[in-house]
Parts: C-alpha cells; structure tokens; sequence
C-alpha cells in the first residue's frame, strides 16, 4: 500500500498552512545561490499545489514572504521579486481550476508585483476547486494591529460599543477572513517556530515539521503529513472520552 493509499479522503484537512522554509539553506548545501534554491522553491509550489488540488484539499496558505523578509539583502529581495514576476504563471491555475488570493502589507510591493498578482487573481476569481493563498509582505502582528486599528476605528466613531467586540468581530476584520482556520500547519526545513504566521488563526491547528528543506518536500513528503494528521485526535479543550461521544452521536 502506498503512502497516498494510506490517506482517508474523507477526513482531510479542509485547509493546509505551509511555512516553506529551507530554500537557501537548500542551494548553499550544493555550492549554489540562494536564488538557486528559491527558484527550485517554486517548482515544489507548482507541484504541492497541483497535487493538494487532486487530494480535494480546498484552501492552500503559503508563507512566501514575510515583512521580516524585507531585511534580507536587497539583492535576494530583488530575486525574490522577479520569481513572483516571472514564475508565478496564470496558466498553472487556470489548468488547475485554483482562485489566487493575497494577503500581506501590498503597500510594500514593487508597483509591477502588485500588479501581476492582482491580474492573477482577478482571472481566477470564479476559479472553485481549490484556493492558493500567497502570504506576501505579511506578518500576523501586523495584521493583528491592523485589524485592532479597524476595530478602533469602528468604536470611535460610535459604529461598535466596546462590549460589542467578539471573537467573530476580529476574525471579520482579519486579512483571512474569507476562508476557515487551518487544520493543519507544515514547517519545512528543520526549525520548530511559526514566526509571526497567522498566530490568531493557528490557535487550533495542528503543526508539523520536518528536517526536509522546501525543495524537498514533494508528493510524499505530503502524504506523511497528512497521514500524521489524521492519526491525532483533535479535542478542542474536551476529553478524549468526550470526542468519541461526540463522534458517536453523530453517527447515529
């Protein structure tokens, strides 16, 4: 049985987050640039995609650029630039029947980025089977902030009452506010952190990391975390006892 026969379809993760770290670490281990190992990134974005597309996985989050990023040297961050510019293809969507959505701090982006992305996803607005969600020039303290100053906003100018404010009224607020929470969260590339991704969003999910750099990380790489997922039991504060009641009941 292979590993992909070992995935119940009917428990999958509606919504899978990946924080697809090791593209550097991945070129400089061959004696390469780094903008070697991002380029090598992108393919295994195609091919993660196209194949979390088949599974009838329904939202797909990529952490593909951070604010912090921006620190970085500007040369990377060109090269980061020209990847999106230069690789991130309609076509691949189209093919894919996959809608294109971003969030992040757009202000930030080179004004030819931001308009190749908002062209991609204005062809692919009426795309269905999957949603690809680039994370771009995006930290979740900075949404977070955003959203609170939203809220703020609203209170003072005597939209809100301050004990109006709920959980639902954040999430309203929040850049993710069109798709559920991530089930399932996966860091490639050997670090156990989700530096500054969807911290609000992530409070239930369950992570996964492993040592395979980005690069790495195909097909099967995929199935493993998604069988690991499925063999855990989500609680939500309950017992386990609780759980299986719970299942029992809807069963009936």
């Amino acid at each position: 049985m292979t590993l992909k026969d070992q995935i119940d379809m009917e428990r999958l993760p509606k919504h899978i987050a990946m924080i697809m770290d090791g593209n550097g670490r991945w070129a400089q281990a061959r004696g390469l640039h780094r903008a070697a190992g991002h380029n090598q990134g992108v393919d295994t974005v195609t091919r993660i995609t196209e194949e979390c597309t088949r599974l009838g996985v329904k939202y797909l989050t990529l952490y593909t650029f951070s604010t912090e990023n921006w620190n970085r040297p500007s040369a990377e961050v060109t090269a980061l630039m020209q990847l999106i510019l230069n690789r991130l293809l309609e076509e691949v969507f189209m093919k894919n029947n996959v809608r294109l959505r971003v969030i992040g701090d757009m202000s930030r982006l080179p004004e030819d980025v931001l308009n190749h992305l908002n062209e991609i996803c204005r062809h692919t607005e009426k795309n269905d089977r999957m949603t690809l969600v680039l994370a771009i020039s995006y930290s979740s303290r900075w949404e977070l902030t955003n959203a609170m100053q939203q809220i703020a906003q609203k209170v003072s100018d005597g939209i809100l009452k301050p004990e109006e404010v709920t959980e639902e009224t954040i999430n309203q607020h929040l850049q993710t506010n069109f798709m559920p929470e991530p089930e399932l969260l996966i860091r490639t590339g050997g670090e156990y952190r989700i530096s500054n991704y969807l911290l609000w969003q992530c409070a239930y999910s369950e992570f996964y990391f492993t040592k395979d750099f980005w690069p790495d990380f195909l097909e099967e790489q995929l199935y493993q975390a998604i069988i690991d997922y499925q063999q855990r039991q989500r609680r939500f504060g309950k017992t386990g006892e609780q759980v299986q009641e719970d299942k029992k009941a809807t069963n009936i």
